[in-house]
């Protein structure tokens, strides 16, 4: 399976151990990421127009250096599956959504009719940080994931979208006890990328995850972390 995320870090975050739980359990999934930081969808929309070489193409969790506009990106292989996402600052706002998501999405359409369409849901910022309440507004995480969830759904209706990755919603539910985050917004290097990597994997695949033996982390994650994850996933990609 050939996968490529038009994203920004926190698709960047998700595929960062992808490729590596797949192949524990033998399933062959190359994944490319188009990455520029804090990317939105109208600056995606902007880039379709102008194919300009704005993009860090990263594969399989890793950069490869080399800038590629869309089209290269969109033209280089037979993908099985393109996701689209919101910038995190935007993702609760759909207003900010419109027109560029349809027309991006008509666009990737058009130059791959065979690819499925995936919405990655992101997720909320960490509780009480000055990110959530002073930039954002929001009194609390939930308050904020609410919007988020309100947000991807109209957007996977709107694109009439094959696939919704949940992966905000593990986050969402692996925050109430554990520390998912790096930095407040990003996912933790451990325990947060490998939860988003552990969801896209059920939700693409809909192998079991409990048997995965991937383990090779960037940021201890505890036995008992793993086991946490993997029950959590298990229960919010149906």
């Amino acid at each position: 399976m050939n996968i490529l995320s038009i994203g920004n870090s926190f698709s960047q975050d998700a595929q960062r151990y992808l490729h590596r739980i797949a192949a524990a359990d033998g399933v062959k999934l190359n994944t490319f990421n188009l990455y520029i930081g804090g990317c939105t969808l109208s600056t995606h929309y902007r880039n379709m127009l102008s194919q300009k070489p704005e993009y860090v193409l990263e594969m399989n969790g890793v950069s490869t250096g080399f800038k590629v506009c869309l089209d290269e990106a969109l033209l280089n292989r037979d993908w099985d599956l393109i996701t689209v996402q919101q910038a995190s600052p935007k993702s609760p706002d759909y207003e900010s959504y419109q027109p560029y998501l349809d027309e991006l999405v008509d666009y990737v359409r058009t130059c791959v009719p065979q690819a499925k369409i995936a919405i990655h849901q992101t997720w909320a910022y960490e509780q009480d940080s000055p990110r959530l309440t002073e930039k954002m507004g929001y009194a609390t995480h939930e308050a904020m994931f609410k919007d988020i969830e309100q947000a991807y759904a109209q957007a996977f209706k709107d694109i009439k979208a094959d696939l919704l990755i949940p992966a905000g919603a593990v986050m969402n539910a692996l925050a109430k006890t554990e520390k998912v985050h790096r930095d407040t917004f990003h996912a933790g290097l451990g325990l947060g990328r490998y939860a988003l990597a552990l969801t896209w994997y059920k939700t693409l695949t809909g192998n079991d995850v409990q048997d995965n033996t991937f383990c090779d982390f960037d940021e201890e994650v505890t036995a008992q972390q793993i086991a946490l994850v993997k029950k959590t996933v298990a229960e919010i990609v149906k």
